[in-house]
């Protein structure tokens, strides 16, 4: 290669640097040799530009021995586990906190926003792990869940307990983002989601010990100090990650296969570039964008004017004109992208990122309120209401290494995706026909169970889809974008919940309550504690089993309604054969 040539092609490979473009341009990646190698090269070696941390990673897994990594996956495990239990335990406690403050009907809002933030952040946590290395980009997400949950508990009101929430769900959601990254810098391709299936089985534990724990919690302390005590527990796993990664960062520079480089920026120009490289101004625009679209549909009613206040028309509009700016934002003036939308030119990420918020769309649709519903209509205590909940999470958490071992056996992951569709329609079409006061709890377990093996099966095939197309430098972009759709999606559901419970159990509580409790339908609405305080077959708890009844099978039809759009997605995917595809990580690998 001449040197005007060589010229010519390095102020291409920077120019597409600045844009965004080479961090995993899913066509062509330039390589040493000018020619393009995309996801069908033998090796992920091709790769002509992969960021520091994406080096850093692989510098480390070449210097750690194999027991290390053992000791690693041990250890990312019990962090899952603390963290699954932590979520348990608050599910459990959600509908108590609110009630506390009689705003037992503004559960999902709380949900809404943090879904919509841990969602989006995701987007910026990718760049963070892929500049500034994993270890970091997991320290910055403990401290956020460390935050949240102090302000939790600690909280006076549920705006404060909702900024704590909304902290805490980002460091949440971050830190098992990170894992997953890590886990998958720890292996194959193929063994892929069958490590990643182990690490989701912490779940199984926690659908029996969360409920418990929280009940415990409740009765003998306060939602406090299940917060605080679990702060401190999470820390105290997540320290030993953290120390393993920096001996062996520190290890990887001594050997010299990791060099540390002075940016030769200010502290000013620093925070200007990587105010730029992450995009806050894109991320605020598609965080405030989504979520004063969604929350009018649950606020509404609880304004005291419903839908005849300005202020909701207002945020709808803002909304659409906030995501309006964003694509416009993105697409045409912002330095560095904050979400790349080359990505969405294949078709297998589309596929696998629609296939993953409709589950959740669909899903959050008909289960936000669930668990007020088993309490108060067939009169489950807290644990018992948390077997049957978390029964749909048991089951996915339990088949997803089986799941992982067929992907990782047969290396076809498409034909499994088939197999999840069945199981979805059934499950959520029984429930439009059994969620009803006077169904048996059996049947609502069965139909967890079901639902749960199909979302299940969709959630591992769906990563792994995705994993399948990109390189070792893409994975967390990708990744980020799943989220982000997964968050979008159970943002959504949640919002079309809330906006079904608020706009029709009001008037089912006033239609069906003896005309003396008629004045109090208020505050029996705002408090799921005062629901329960009344008898099971006094005509008051009678009449408010009955409006849940209503609203909770218009809630199941709703989610029906979006299971269809399940084969489409899945007809997207391209049949990729893991055990086939080129390698994509290095060193000491699973």
């Amino acid at each position: 290669m001449g040197f005007n040539e060589q010229v010519t092609r390095e102020k291409a490979v920077t120019d597409l640097e600045r844009s965004g473009v080479i961090e995993g341009d899913l066509s062509k990646e330039i390589g040493p040799d000018g020619v393009g190698h995309g996801p069908d090269s033998d090796s992920d070696d091709a790769s002509a530009h992969k960021q520091a941390g994406v080096k850093e990673i692989e510098a480390i897994t070449t210097v750690w021995e194999k027991k290390t990594l053992v000791l690693m996956m041990i250890l990312l495990y019990l962090v899952s586990f603390v963290e699954m239990l932590l979520v348990s335990i608050q599910g459990n406690l959600n509908p108590y906190i609110t009630s506390e403050f009689d705003l037992h009907g503004l559960s999902p809002v709380i949900n809404i926003v943090s879904d919509i933030l841990g969602g989006t952040s995701s987007l910026a946590i990718a760049k963070i792990v892929d500049i500034w290395g994993r270890t970091t980009g997991f320290m910055c997400l403990l401290l956020l869940n460390v935050i949240g949950n102090i302000i939790k508990a600690t909280c006076q009101s549920i705006e404060a307990y909702a900024a704590g929430h909304t902290l805490y769900w980002v460091g949440h959601l971050g830190i098992l983002y990170i894992i997953t990254i890590m886990l998958s810098d720890m292996t194959s391709l193929k063994n892929r989601m069958l490590i990643i299936g182990i690490n989701g089985t912490p779940n199984i534990a926690a659908t029996f010990a969360g409920p418990k724990i929280a009940e415990l919690f409740y009765e003998n302390v306060n939602f406090r100090w299940a917060f605080g005590a679990f702060t401190i527990i999470l820390v105290g796993f997540c320290i030993p990650v953290v120390l393993v990664m920096l001996w062996h960062q520190r290890k990887a520079e001594k050997a010299g296969l990791v060099q540390k480089t002075d940016s030769g920026r200010t502290w000013y120009q620093s925070i200007w570039h990587y105010v730029v490289e992450l995009d806050l101004f894109g991320i605020v625009l598609i965080t405030a964008g989504w979520a004063l679209l969604l929350l009018p549909f649950n606020l509404a009613t609880n304004t005291g004017r419903g839908w005849s206040s300005p202020n909701m028309i207002a945020m709808i509009v803002v909304g659409v004109v906030l995501l309006a700016i964003f694509v416009i934002w993105e697409k045409y003036f912002a330095p560095v992208q904050f979400f790349p939308f080359r990505y969405l030119k294949e078709r297998t990420i589309i596929g696998a990122c629609l296939l993953y918020g409709v589950m959740f769309l669909s899903v959050f649709i008909w289960d936000s309120y669930y668990y007020s519903y088993l309490q108060v209509v067939h009169d489950l205590s807290i644990v018992h209401a948390g077997y049957v909940l978390n029964a749909f999470s048991l089951t996915s958490s339990f088949l997803a290494p089986f799941i992982g071992f067929i992907i990782s056996y047969t290396g076809n992951y498409k034909w499994m995706s088939y197999a999840g569709i069945p199981f979805v329609a059934l499950g959520t079409g029984l429930l439009a026909k059994f969620r009803t006061p006077e169904t048996h709890v059996g049947i609502l377990v069965m139909c967890q169970v079901l639902n749960g093996i199909g979302t299940g099966i969709f959630a591992q095939c769906a990563q792994i889809a995705m994993m399948a197309v990109v390189t070792h430098q893409e994975i967390a972009v990708v990744l980020a974008i799943f989220g982000l759709f997964g968050s979008i999606g159970a943002a959504t559901g949640n919002a079309i919940a809330g906006a079904l419970w608020t706009n029709i159990l009001p008037a089912q509580l006033t239609k069906y309550l003896p005309e003396e409790a008629k004045p109090l339908m208020p505050e029996i609405y705002g408090s799921f504690v005062i629901q329960q305080d009344y008898p099971m077959g006094s005509e008051i708890r009678s009449a408010i089993i009955k409006a849940y009844g209503i609203v909770q099978h218009k809630m199941v039809i709703a989610g029906s309604a979006f299971v269809p759009i399940f084969v489409l997605c899945v007809f997207l995917f391209k049949d990729v054969n893991v055990r086939k595809a080129k390698k994509q990580t290095k060193g000491n690998v699973f």
